[in-house]
């Protein structure tokens, strides 16, 4: 089975160039049209000669009825679009839309201007691109992620946004679900994200990397957004009862609530705190439950219960409440 220890070695020495599939844009972002109408999409960590983020907004512009596309490139001025030549300065594009008729994002059509600076993402000039755009869209570096987001609702922009699912454990992003301001999108197919790599396999993808379709292979990644989206107004079924059933959901021994070891297992009758996996986050609808806290007990440790005198520590529970049945 695939680990994700190549992406944490990744991250830890600042390598965070994965670029995401074609086929998982489209996947997700189809959920998303109606808010792109009129918008301006920055994508401010994209180098859009090998970006298919890029490649999405450019091509299906006029579909989407984009306002304005707007990338940041990081040292690279290279005036063709579909090279992989490394340049000095940085540049960034914008672009407003087919003019020659041809539905084809063409290259004289697609403004290319110099950057001052590297064009990194916490720069002014990148801050101020950031201050025009409704909508930001991208794969940001996963060393990054905390102070990326923070940026994000720093400026009070809606995202759509690549990351790894132990993003949910870091307290400032829990903070961010608990609070409604951020939730997980629709997920890649599988729950497997193929992302490509500038990065030398042998160090960072040993063990992922498919020498057949030259992508690598990472679990656990999952699209983060602030939009409404259809799935958060999913209602989860429930079937399963507590009561007659006690003894499949032990007490956690440092907080008043049971212990639920599957998302399939929430009971429909118990009113009371249910610590869940983090994967409930994919099912989750505000209007159905609450989130009270998250992994800790009373005693500010791991969430813990006993059986027949064994202590358990289950992974990263979430805890939450059902508010229908709630007085």
């Amino acid at each position: 089975m695939a680990k994700n220890k190549n992406l944490h070695k990744a991250k830890n020495s600042k390598k965070d160039e994965f670029y995401t599939q074609l086929s998982d844009i489209e996947r997700e972002l189809k959920h998303y049209r109606k808010h792109f109408r009129g918008k301006v999409v920055y994508c401010n960590c994209d180098d859009p000669r090998i970006s298919n983020f890029f490649h999405y907004f450019s091509y299906n512009f006029e579909k989407l009825g984009l306002k304005k596309l707007i990338t940041t490139c990081y040292k690279n001025k290279n005036m063709d679009l579909f090279t992989k030549n490394d340049s000095d300065e940085a540049i960034y594009l914008e672009y407003k839309g087919d003019k020659n008729g041809n539905n084809v994002p063409d290259v004289e059509e697609i403004g290319i201007k110099p950057l001052k600076s590297d064009g990194d993402f916490r720069s002014e000039e990148s801050i101020e691109l950031l201050k025009q755009a409704d909508i930001v869209v991208t794969n940001p570096p996963f060393s990054l992620f905390r102070e990326y987001v923070a940026q994000l609702i720093e400026y009070d922009k809606k995202f759509i946004i690549i990351g790894s699912r132990n993003a949910i454990t870091y307290k400032e992003i829990f903070q961010l679900i608990k609070e409604n301001k951020l939730w997980v999108g629709y997920g890649f197919k599988g729950g497997n994200a193929y992302f490509e790599t500038k990065h030398d396999t042998d160090e960072f993808a040993k063990g992922v990397y498919d020498n057949k379709t030259g992508l690598v292979k990472f679990r656990n990644i999952e699209w983060f957004t602030n939009l409404n989206i259809l799935k958060r107004d999913e209602e989860l079924i429930l079937y399963k009862n507590y009561y007659g059933n006690e003894n499949e959901y032990p007490i956690y021994d440092n907080y008043d609530a049971i212990e639920v070891s599957k998302v399939a297992n929430i009971p429909i009758d118990y009113d009371g705190v249910m610590g869940v996996p983090i994967t409930f986050l994919n099912k989750y609808n505000p209007n159905q439950f609450e989130i009270v806290k998250f992994r800790k007990g009373d005693d500010d440790k791991d969430l813990v219960y006993t059986i027949n005198g064994e202590k358990k520590y289950p992974y990263f529970r979430i805890l939450i409440k059902n508010k229908r049945l709630q007085s």
